[in-house]
Parts: structure tokens; sequence; C-alpha cells
């Protein structure tokens, strides 16, 4: 049997996902950062986007889960995601998320006026619904 990694996701409120896995990649703010069984300790800042975690050799056997922005750590064979929210592709409610980013963009439409910090706010949001949409319809 091949070696595995343990992939948690977690976010504050929930463990969104735990499962033994042969692959995890993960958006880092400095780029994409893929880790195998026996990937060398890591902590690194993630970025808004795809988690993506395989299960075996095979191109079904992924699971999509969305992140919008947190940590990444990896010890021996254990992946932790600490995340500021995270959903898995099978569980978005895509009218939900589609309802989002379309207030999103009205929001950030009318943000002119507002502070850097409100507008950073605005468009973290709305990157956040997109990859909900983004990974929602990749688990049709």
């Amino acid at each position: 049997m091949a070696r595995t990694l343990l992939c948690e996701v977690v976010t504050p409120e929930r463990v969104v996902y735990t499962n033994e896995v042969t692959m995890v990649v993960a958006p880092t703010v400095d780029g994409e950062v893929g880790i195998l069984p026996l990937h060398v300790p890591l902590v690194s800042v993630l970025d808004c986007g795809e988690i993506r975690v395989r299960h075996g050799d095979q191109p079904d056997e992924v699971e999509w889960i969305g992140v919008s922005g947190g940590y990444i750590q990896v010890h021996e064979d254990k992946v932790i995601v600490l995340a500021d929210d995270a959903a898995l592709a099978s569980q978005i409610d895509v009218e939900r998320a589609k309802k989002g980013l379309d207030l999103a963009r009205k929001q950030l439409e009318v943000a002119e006026d507002l502070g850097e910090h409100e507008h950073g706010r605005l468009e973290r949001d709305l990157k956040w619904h997109e990859i909900q949409v983004a990974i929602a319809s990749k688990d049709d």
C-alpha cells in the first residue's frame, strides 16, 4: 500500500475535513505547494483558493476544498490547514454562493469612498465567493 498523509482542514468553528490522502496541493501566498508523504516540515500562509487532496492515482480520486486564507503546517506525515473559512466542494450551496458573489460585487462597486481596510475586506469576500462558485462546479 502507498504511503499516505493525514490531512485535516479546520476553521475556528469546525473540522471541515479529515482523511488519509496521498497528496495535498494548497495555495500559499508564494504560490501553490504540493505535499507528498515524507515532505519536509513546513509552515506557510495560505492564500484564498483551492486545496486539492488526492486519494490515489486516478484523476477522479480528488476532492476540492475552498479556503479563504489561513495557515498550513506540515510535520512528518500530517498536513494541518488552519483556515479562516473553508468549504468542501460537495457541501457548497451554489445558488447561495452566487448570490453572495453578486452582493460582494455590488458592495465593491459602491465602496470607492471607503477606507483601504474596508475595501480590502470586500475584495477578500469577493474572491472567497468566486472560489466557492468555481470549486462547486468541479464537484458536478
